[in-house]
């Protein structure tokens, strides 16, 4: 009788894990590769070496120990890309401050909820970026700024908040200049961080992530230097990383894909990390490739079709690039093709994963097909399993669908202060259940499904929205897709496809239906077709589908079939 394999995987590696905290690391690489470029903030024209990037945290870092602030206390950073917030970065780390990071967009009320939800005792803002001035909306919450002569705060609604630090070049009678807190530190006071850093553990909580919260308040997912270090290693070991590598990091540093698949990966092997901008802009990205040499490049899919469909992409000099990270959606393989192609990044891989384990629980090799990096997420990382089980727990078998689970050093210790939550996705095998449905094959490589939230169930049957997606990639004037599920009174749900064209394509309505009909089974034709010239998207680039349902309910006048 043959013995049924079943869906789990368990990643093998010859590197251990590092066993160490993440300001121990850095402290090495800095010495390691002292004289090498460590961070180059394209638009601040800021280019620093690892020694001068260590001089900088270190000098932050006591500046922070000199205005009260102590180990496991929270300081937030709310500003787009910048050198700022990676000396903030690792200044917290060395210190055993909880760096909180905060999303640029964030309006008075998320930003109230959140500093007070983990307490923060300081906060770091950039100044002014397009519509958000952060001081404005600060000072909405906390009007005692203004009245302020001291640079202690006290303000009603922020309890916790003593000690606000912004990134630009004016005086404030209430709040720290950045560049003020990084005076050379004394011998007494370098030594009090030394000690700090000397007796922080790596499984300590050391970062927190705020989960985007579309359904009630967002929930602080606490990562340790365990967590992050490693997996940003493991990161950087997948796509060969070297102290020659250059990384164009384009994605925001708020949000994992910066912090630890950049950042973390950078220093764990003395590669350079470069900021083209504030935030993504498919121009700057292209000519900090050029200028910089850059031989990798990090991007959602969007991200990197703005930088294919750019009009000035053909005047760029791309041929450093060799590898990079695409991930945060499902990669079309026509976009694949090409960044493969034209952007010259043979080895450029996928990364599967969620805030909750640090981010990456699968890759894609370098020398995968590009029907695996396509069709797959890859496999497991190292030192981690993966599970895909059924709605009672059960292992299913290989090639059978189910909700993908992840064990080991990446899944984080707990949603801040809610022990319901974290019981909810944490079992008491120590299994996170991810929420997606995947199926693994033969070989262990895992496709995603869709997550089960997103599942379209029409008439009884489970449609999963990913799998129309990627058919509906392979149509030529389509640019990217969003398949939704609106209620309906006949079916329960129908499915509605939000189309982005190519520039000058003109598919219409009818003609995706019929292309729909011609290559799928009648079920799965989108009901609904509209078209946009942009999705709602997330800071760190991905679709809001859950806003697209809102709107397209109300353009349909669906509304009262919500019950």
């Amino acid at each position: 009788m043959t013995q049924v394999r079943l869906s789990y995987a368990y990643g093998t590696s010859s590197q251990p894990l590092l066993g160490m905290t993440i300001g121990e690391k850095f402290d090495q690489a800095c010495q390691q590769y002292a004289n090498q470029d460590a961070v180059i903030s394209v638009h601040q024209n800021v280019r620093l070496s690892y020694k001068q990037l260590q001089a900088q945290v270190n000098a932050f870092a006591c500046s922070l120990l000199k205005l009260g602030l102590e180990k496991g206390d929270r300081i937030a950073i709310w500003s787009p890309n910048c050198v700022e917030w990676t000396i903030t970065q690792f200044a917290a780390f060395k210190a055993g401050i909880i760096l909180v990071n905060l999303n640029p967009a964030y309006k008075s009320s998320e930003l109230e909820y959140v500093l007070n939800k983990v307490s923060c005792k300081a906060l770091v803002i950039a100044s002014q970026f397009k519509s958000s001035n952060y001081q404005e909306i600060l000072t909405k919450i906390a009007p005692e700024i203004t009245q302020s002569t001291s640079k202690l705060l006290s303000a009603k609604r922020l309890p916790h908040l003593q000690h606000i630090i912004k990134i630009d070049e004016d005086a404030h009678a209430g709040i720290h200049r950045f560049a003020d807190l990084l005076p050379e530190p004394t011998p007494v006071q370098l030594d009090q961080l030394q000690a700090i850093a000397a007796d922080l553990q790596f499984d300590e909580t050391i970062n927190i992530q705020f989960t985007s919260g579309t359904t009630g308040n967002p929930k602080g997912t606490m990562l340790t230097h365990n967590n992050i270090l490693n997996n940003g290693y493991f990161v950087g070991e997948a796509i060969h990383l070297t102290p020659q590598d250059r990384v164009c990091i384009s994605v925001p540093l708020f949000h994992c894909f910066g912090m630890v698949m950049g950042n973390l990966a950078c220093i764990t092997h003395g590669s350079a990390m470069i900021y083209p901008s504030a935030v993504f802009n498919p121009l700057d990205t292209l000519k900090a490739i050029q200028q910089e040499k850059c031989t990798a490049a990090y991007g959602v899919p969007t991200m990197f079709i703005a930088l294919l469909e750019h009009e000035q992409f053909d005047e760029f000099d791309l041929s450093s690039l060799r590898t990079g990270i695409m991930a945060g959606s499902p990669c079309p393989r026509e976009i694949m093709q090409r960044v493969i192609e034209r952007m010259h990044m043979s080895e450029i891989t996928i990364c599967y994963g969620m805030t909750e384990t640090a981010p990456v629980s699968a890759q894609s090799s370098t020398s995968d097909s590009v029907e695996r990096r396509v069709g797959t997420v890859g496999r497991v990382h190292p030192h981690l399993e993966i599970k895909i089980v059924d709605e009672n727990g059960k292992v299913v078998p290989r090639g059978k669908l189910g909700e993908l689970c992840v064990r080991g050093y990446s899944v984080m210790l707990g949603y801040w202060e809610d022990n319901d939550k974290t019981g909810e996705v944490i079992d008491v095998a120590k299994w996170m259940h991810t929420g997606d449905i995947a199926e693994m094959d033969d070989e262990g490589f895992v496709k995603i499904k869709g997550r089960i939230k997103d599942v379209v169930i029409r008439g009884g049957e489970n449609l999963f929205p990913k799998e129309i997606e990627d058919f509906l990639y392979t149509h030529p004037d389509i640019s990217d897709v969003q398949v939704i599920g609106l209620p309906d009174a006949r079916y329960g749900e129908e499915l509605c496809a939000c189309i982005i064209l190519h520039d000058h394509h003109q598919a219409n309505e009818e003609e995706i239906r019929r292309y729909c009909a011609e290559h799928i089974s009648h079920n799965k034709v989108p009901r609904y077709v509209r078209f946009f010239t942009e999705f709602p998207m997330t800071a760190s680039g991905k679709a809001q589908k859950f806003k697209l349902q809102e709107f397209m309910r109300q353009e349909l006048n669906l509304i009262e079939d919500i019950a």
